[in-house]
C-alpha cells in the first residue's frame, strides 16, 4: 500500500469502529481506494486519523500559517505511517482544509524500554 492509502486505511477502520460495526473485507491495496470512496460521512473519524495516535521527533513540513508537528500511527499489519498535521492559524484559520494525506510517508519504529525515575519535589514545613 501507498502512504496515503495506509491513511485511508486507518479511517476506514475508525470510520467502522464510530459507526459499531465491523470493516469490510479484505483491506487491501486493491480494495481500500474504493471502500474510503464509498463511505458517506467519514468526517468524524477522517479528524481523528488526522490528528495522529503519536507524536514523532521527525521535523515536520513547513507551514507559513499554521503550526505543524509530525504524527504516526500503526496499522494492523504492523507497518507505520506518518504524515504533517496542521493545527492553529487563529481566528479565521482552517488547518483541516490542508492537504495531509497525499504527504504522508512510510515509517520504520524501533521500540525499547526504558526505565525512567521521576522526582517530585516540595518544601519542607
Amino acid at each position: 500500500m501507498t502512504p496515503e492509502q495506509k491513511i485511508r486505511h486507518l479511517i476506514i477502520l475508525r470510520h467502522f469502529d464510530l459507526a459499531g460495526e465491523a470493516p469490510p473485507a479484505p483491506i487491501n491495496s486493491e480494495t481500500v481506494d474504493d471502500i474510503y470512496s464509498d463511505l458517506e460521512d467519514s468526517w468524524d473519524a477522517r479528524s481523528e486519523v488526522r490528528q495522529g495516535m503519536y507524536e514523532t521527533d521527525i521535523s515536520p513540513a513547513y507551514s507559513r500559517h499554521y503550526e505543524t508537528r509530525s504524527d504516526a500511527d500503526q496499522l494492523p499489519d504492523g507497518s507505520w505511517v506518518g504524515w504533517t498535521y496542521y493545527y492553529g492559524g487563529g481566528k479565521h484559520g482552517e488547518p483541516e482544509a490542508m492537504e495531509w494525506m497525499e504527504h504522508a510517508y512510510h515509517l520504520t519504529v524501533t521500540e525499547r524500554e526504558q526505565l525512567v525515575i521521576v522526582r517530585t519535589w516540595a518544601k519542607e514545613s
